[in-house]
């Protein structure tokens, strides 16, 4: 599967505003956060940036307390299977907005399977909390420091995880 390439934006009116507002975010990550920041794309409007692992709390700590920025709601996160072939088989996406600003931004955090662990940001975004533990149980990815990571829609006795494409369809 491969990732989609950069793509040009045409917009008027208040789009504009949001692609200059994502333009000024995308600069100021790039110089501050320059060897973490693995890919870019802009496609439909939306901007979604790449992140290393290891600096996703970092770059969320910084999206949310730099003054120019202040992406300060975490309003989804959730956990993606690209298939068994796909390497890195897995991304945890999360859904930033600036009620300041009224900016939206997408980061994406690829994650190997035979290291399924990324850091929680429930430490800077609190709504990561229940969003963590239910990326947690329905997709297997574990997140480093959680304050309660453990399942939350499915029965504690299940075994394996839901969402993944090698789940099972039937006879569970």
């Amino acid at each position: 599967m491969s990732e989609p390439k950069a793509a040009t934006v045409d917009a008027t009116g208040d789009d504009l505003a949001l692609i200059k507002g994502a333009t000024d975010t995308l600069a100021q990550l790039r110089q501050r956060f320059q060897t973490a920041i693995e890919q870019v794309i802009v496609q439909h409007g939306e901007v979604t940036v790449y992140v290393s692992r290891a600096a996703i709390v970092d770059v969320a700590r910084y999206l949310r307390d730099e003054p120019k920025l202040l992406f300060n709601l975490l309003s989804d996160l959730c956990g993606v299977d690209r298939g068994l072939e796909a390497d890195p088989r897995f991304e945890v996406v999360y859904h930033l907005f600036s009620i300041p600003h009224g900016y939206r931004l997408r980061l994406k955090v690829r994650v190997p399977e035979q290291d399924c662990e990324v850091p929680t940001l429930v430490g800077i975004y609190p709504t990561a909390e229940w969003h963590e533990r239910e990326t947690f149980d329905l997709m297997g990815i574990r997140f480093t420091n959680h304050p309660d990571l453990r399942k939350i829609l499915t029965p504690d006795d299940l075994e394996g995880h839901p969402l993944r494409k090698d789940f099972p369809l039937q006879g569970y």
